[in-house]
């Protein structure tokens, strides 16, 4: 018997499609039959939150479309506007909070064919929105540029999906958030209509887009910033004291230091970060950062006046021929897979501290919550702010416990709670729902069909016929 998805069931309501039509209308395109192929097109990193296993395992589309031009796109969505069919984009599938899964069924659309980078100029690139964020940086690399921050899943995430559905990353501490100006640059849209239109944006106007998972129009293509490539160097730094590391996370937040990265992990990541070895002991914290060279002199100096040793320093390159990972896949929600890899046991939360930030909330923490919460922080910058985040690894004991530490967290020290255990973008972070957003939907998907279910903001009431 099929497992039913546990969100929405809007479909079962629909008049019935005739999919031999639909397939009609789709003529030439790489059409996905299969069950199992389908359900896998289905998913993304949602295991990660046993709450979202529980509700998304049986959400599977029941047609995937494999588009690799920009007329394959618009052959799909006058189909998907024809039919009335729920329409979802989908390309690596790195995403945690179900973005890519078909709650009501239909039609996804996987644009990872859909990769061409279309042009390299001084500072901007252009690529086409399935492309993976690191053939994209290797391209930009070529003439000695680099991309800003990219997901600690670039290997197979998409930059589409990465805007759609990303915050920050790799490289937030140096250039802030994906939101901040003069990151996102253009962006081409594909409207969801019986005749699909294309809708520009520039500037500010990427926000109408940016993470709306996917709910308000195909993204085709975007220009993204660049900078001066840098080797940087990956480095590992031991402390006997969590708080220590803290600590000297705070003061290598200046601009006096070159960095790409800095994160903090408490020493109990240690058992699952096996490919470190005696470069990360059960018995040490570490701070996992990517330095520019021309820092690494006043970088070693500030460490020691923390009481911190460089364990391992190295380029990505020499790391790699070594046997070890990158500094960037020890920090952000690698963190997390880390641990899932050896014991499904753990989950999940993501938390923004109050600015500026207070190692005394985490320490608090630390003696609260014992073994059953992990810590880990993140330094950033937002809005031109310094910022800390911390994604928590935490031993799952059902649904009511997750709440009852999500309700502790916030409730001293200013924190936020980014939940990871819910579908919408509003109940995820975002706790208000964005108007801007919700009037572009309305032009650009003005029958509600684009991932529904995702944003609160949309009513069926709004919906008309485009």
């Amino acid at each position: 018997m099929k497992a039913k998805c546990a969100v929405n069931a809007r479909t079962s309501l629909a008049p019935a499609i005739d999919w031999d039509a639909v397939r009609r209308d789709l003529a030439g395109l790489n059409l996905v039959t299969a069950p199992g192929q389908r359900k896998q097109l289905s998913k993304d990193f949602f295991w990660y939150s046993p709450i979202l296993t529980a509700q998304l395992s049986g959400c599977v589309a029941e047609l995937v479309v494999k588009v690799g031009t920009e007329d394959d796109v618009r052959q799909v969505c006058a189909t998907a506007a024809k039919w009335k069919l729920p329409l979802t984009v989908r390309a690596g599938g790195t995403g945690n909070y179900g973005q890519c899964v078909p709650l009501e069924g239909g039609l996804v659309m996987d644009v990872t064919q859909l990769c061409r980078v279309l042009d390299i100029g001084d500072g901007r690139m252009r690529v086409e929105a399935g492309a993976r964020m690191h053939d994209i940086d290797l391209a930009a690399r070529e003439t000695g540029q680099a991309l800003r921050m990219w997901p600690s899943t670039w290997h197979v995430a998409s930059i589409g999906g990465f805007i759609a559905g990303g915050f920050g990353g790799i490289g937030s501490f140096r250039h802030g958030i994906l939101r901040d100006p003069g990151n996102l640059l253009r962006a081409r849209v594909m409207t969801v209509e019986r005749e699909p239109r294309v809708v520009e944006l520039a500037g500010d106007e990427i926000q109408q887009v940016h993470h709306a998972y996917g709910t308000n129009g195909v993204i085709l293509d975007v220009e993204v910033a660049l900078s001066p490539a840098v080797d940087w160097v990956h480095c590992t730094v031991l402390f006997e004291r969590y708080r220590a590391a803290l600590d000297f996370g705070i003061a290598a937040s200046t601009p006096d230091l070159d960095l790409f990265l800095l994160s903090t992990v408490e020493a109990r990541f240690s058992p699952y970060y096996t490919a470190m070895g005696e470069h990360f002991p059960a018995d040490r914290h570490a701070v996992f950062t990517m330095v520019a060279p021309a820092s690494m002199e006043d970088f070693r100096a500030l460490a020691a006046a923390h009481g911190g040793h460089v364990a391992l320093a190295g380029t990505e390159a020499e790391l790699l021929a070594a046997g070890l990972p990158p500094a960037y896949e020890c920090a952000f929600n690698h963190t997390t897979l880390q641990a899932l890899k050896m014991d499904r046991g753990w989950t999940y939360l993501q938390v923004a501290y109050a600015q500026p930030f207070d190692p005394a909330v985490v320490e608090r923490h630390l003696e609260i919550f014992g073994d059953e919460v992990l810590q880990h922080q993140d330094f950033a910058r937002a809005g031109g702010e310094a910022g800390t985040f911390g994604i928590l690894l935490v031993r799952w004991t059902g649904e009511a416990r997750q709440y009852e530490l999500i309700r502790e967290i916030e409730s001293q020290g200013g924190c936020k709670i980014f939940n990871p255990h819910v579908v919408t973008i509003e109940d995820g972070g975002m706790k208000t729902i964005d108007t801007q957003q919700i009037e572009f939907k309305k032009r650009s998907d003005p029958m509600g069909l684009m991932n529904p279910g995702k944003t609160r903001g949309w009513t069926a009431d709004m919906a008309t016929e485009g």
